[in-house]
């Protein structure tokens, strides 16, 4: 059945869930606000199925696919293999999962930054990759995994280097710092360059990487010691949805720092910056 959902608020939005007797729907932990008393929380280390990338959605309580001790010990292995790529994701260890029971309940969920939150509808023919931490809550049909980027887009990444990713039939609920605009690179020649921070989401089918912003002569040790890009840009690259904020992590925590007295950036916003962390 199709999630009952509304975004509300402005700057800092939240989505009000609506659930059917029975259906259930969970979160990161840390996302839950609040819910009406006949809905029933579960905390739990596993995603829907228990699987290692959440797989099976047809299992929202976690049951043995195998029975018996051998499908006891598979799920068990599973529920381990996706909690420590979580651990290492820097992502909570936990989900909630939220029944409504009785009767129809409401449940409400927020990000954790002020900026959009955005409802994606998923067909099972496409998954969709998403920031670290972009994920709020998604109906228990929804698989949940963690993907690294390998090699050298990985070292270069920053905050692409993990990415959500997204997979089966139903709603999910992610959220990003600012405001959303939706693009299409197949719009701008199929290939747009961003700030590896401004990614929040995007279709399977699109490409992701990262690029050496300029070359190693004068016009690019500027871009990279003076723009406040770094080194690198993200590159998004065929046909498909993506999904950009206005504002990124590190700009809010510069921001913060220097209205704290504890700047520490100075003029060149860049690679020069010496902000801790």
């Amino acid at each position: 059945m199709t999630l009952q959902q509304e975004i509300v608020g402005n700057a800092m939005q939240m989505a009000v869930v609506n659930l059917s007797p029975g259906q259930t729907v969970y979160c990161e932990a840390g996302k839950f606000l609040f819910k009406t008393v006949n809905v029933a929380m579960e905390t739990r280390l596993g995603g829907p199925s228990g699987g290692p990338s959440g797989g099976g959605g047809g299992q929202p309580r976690g049951g043995s696919p195998g029975g018996g001790m051998g499908g006891m010990l598979r799920q068990a292995m599973g529920t381990a293999m996706q909690v420590g790529q979580r651990a290492l994701a820097g992502e909570s260890l936990a989900f909630q999962y939220f029944t409504a029971q009785g009767g129809e309940g409401t449940v409400g969920f927020a990000g954790v930054l002020p900026g959009e939150m955005r409802a994606l509808e998923l067909d099972g023919t496409r998954a969709w990759f998403a920031e670290k931490d972009a994920f709020v809550a998604a109906e228990s049909t929804v698989e949940f995994g963690i993907a690294f980027q390998a090699g050298r887009t990985g070292m270069k990444g920053g905050e692409g280097f993990v990415l959500e990713k997204f997979t089966g039939r139903g709603t999910v609920i992610i959220a990003g710092a600012g405001n959303f605009i939706d693009l299409d690179p197949a719009d701008f020649g199929g290939r747009i360059e961003v700030d590896t921070g401004c990614v929040v989401a995007f279709e399977e089918g699109i490409r992701y990487g990262v690029q050496r912003v300029g070359g190693l002569d004068r016009q690019g040790v500027m871009n990279a010691v003076f723009g406040g890009e770094g080194l690198s840009l993200a590159t998004l690259e065929g046909s498909g949805r993506v999904i950009l904020q206005s504002l990124t992590i590190e700009s809010l925590a510069n921001a913060l720092r220097k209205a704290q007295g504890g700047d520490k950036q100075g003029p060149t916003g860049g690679l020069f910056s010496t902000n801790a962390g």
